[in-house]
């Protein structure tokens, strides 16, 4: 086992996403970890039925999370992030995908609302379940109030 803090981040591509893996990018840099950048796909329920206009063979849930994990990536670090940074695309339902994720992690970083928040809730459903069953502490990053880097979670 490693001695070196792993931070595990939800990111979906959303602006408190991307707020939360600067967070996770500023903090494993000052507690010199590694950064998993993890993001989750999976088949909306509609999927295959009879009345979509997009045929199957064109989309790829997986495909299209792992290039919005990518592009966020590179949006918020850029060349340079100064940590290791690990892309991880995993099948299944965010909450799950960031729980399994976040076991042996030191901190686990999520955004307030990602793609799926209404406007006016301060806390989705993703980061409300997170916080209640993660096996290691967890940091919620609200959109628009990151300022002066990470603090000790």
């Amino acid at each position: 086992m490693s001695d070196t803090p792993r931070i595990v981040v939800g990111v979906d591509g959303s602006p408190a996403s991307e707020e939360a893996l600067r967070w996770a990018v500023d903090y494993a840099r000052a507690v010199g970890g590694t950064v998993d950048a993890v993001t989750a796909w999976e088949y909306p329920a509609f999927y295959g039925w009879g009345g979509t206009t997009v045929p199957p063979e064109a989309y790829n849930p997986e495909e299209l999370a792992g290039k919005t994990l990518t592009e966020s990536v590179a949006k918020v670090i850029g060349q340079d992030a100064g940590v290791p940074i690990r892309e991880g695309v995993v099948p299944g339902n965010a909450a799950g995908a960031l729980l399994q994720a976040a076991k042996g992690a030191a901190v686990l970083v999520v955004g307030s609302r990602g793609r799926g928040g209404f406007s006016g809730v301060l806390l989705g459903s993703v980061s409300r379940h997170v916080t209640e069953h993660a096996p290691c502490p967890v940091v919620v990053v609200r959109e628009g109030h990151v300022e002066g880097g990470a603090h000790a979670p």
